[in-house]
Parts: structure tokens; C-alpha cells; sequence
């Protein structure tokens, strides 16, 4: 079975997309991301529920079903080797991915990401366990 991190990016467009052609992706393969990424979508609650087409009883029942299929991995089990390895990785790019960034370490999982900054940015330092979302849909 396959297994990504993903970052709150990728969850927030897939909610307000609400496509049901996320459902088999989301079922088929192991999804995670860090508790943080729980933060980064209630931050944008409203954004979501403004821009999603479904209605808001319906957008809840996808959000039920999304995160019934991603597991939500509490920050303290990322070990300090990999947080510290991630905030090297990306003090020069964007510090809100650190969590991201050390979870995709912890697992030695691909991080996907619609953030072409930080893949650039990751890459030029090494780090090839990095893709972004569209590059990942195409494999498919």
C-alpha cells in the first residue's frame, strides 16, 4: 500500500471541492498528516465553508468521511531527530511546514504538497521525498 503525508493544503481543496473523486484515492491508499495541519483548517473554517458548492450538512458529511480515511498523527511522536532535521530543511523556505516536514522524515513517507516553493526549496537542499499534488493525480 502506498503512503503520503499531505499537508493541510491538500485537505482544505479537497473539502471545498467536495468531489467524489477524491473518495477512491483517499480509500485505496494510507493518508497522514500532523496534528498541526487540524490548526491550519480551522483557520480557514470559513473560508471553506464559503467556497465549498456542497451544502454545509453535506461538506460536514464529506469532512466525516476525509478524515475517516486520513490519520491524524499527534506531534509528539515525531521524534526531536526529525523535527530538528525538518526545521534545517525549512528555516529558509516556510517554518509552518516543519511538522510536515518531520512527519514525512519520521515515516520515510513522500510529503505531497501544492506549495511549489517548498519542493524547490526542499529539493535544492537534498530532500527528494517531496511531490506535488498534481505531479501526484497524474500518477494515477
Amino acid at each position: 500500500m502506498q503512503q503520503f503525508v499531505v499537508d493541510a493544503n491538500i485537505l482544505i481543496s479537497i473539502l471545498i471541492s467536495g468531489k467524489s473523486s477524491y473518495k477512491p484515492i483517499l480509500s485505496f491508499l494510507d493518508f497522514f498528516t500532523p496534528d498541526f495541519a487540524l490548526e491550519e483548517i480551522e483557520k480557514y473554517r470559513p473560508v471553506i465553508f464559503e467556497k465549498s458548492k456542497l451544502k454545509a450538512d453535506e461538506l460536514r458529511q464529506f469532512a466525516f468521511f476525509v478524515f475517516n480515511e486520513v490519520t491524524v498523527v499527534p506531534n509528539f511522536v515525531i521524534s526531536d531527530e526529525a523535527i530538528v532535521k525538518a526545521t534545517e530543511l525549512v528555516q529558509n523556505i516556510d517554518i509552518k511546514d516543519i511538522s510536515y516536514t518531520a512527519l514525512a522524515l519520521e515515516l520515510d513517507f513522500v510529503l505531497l504538497t501544492r506549495d511549489k516553493k517548498l519542493v524547490q526549496g526542499l529539493k535544492r537542499k537534498g530532500f527528494r521525498m517531496v511531490m506535488l499534488f498534481e505531479d501526484f493525480l497524474k500518477t494515477l
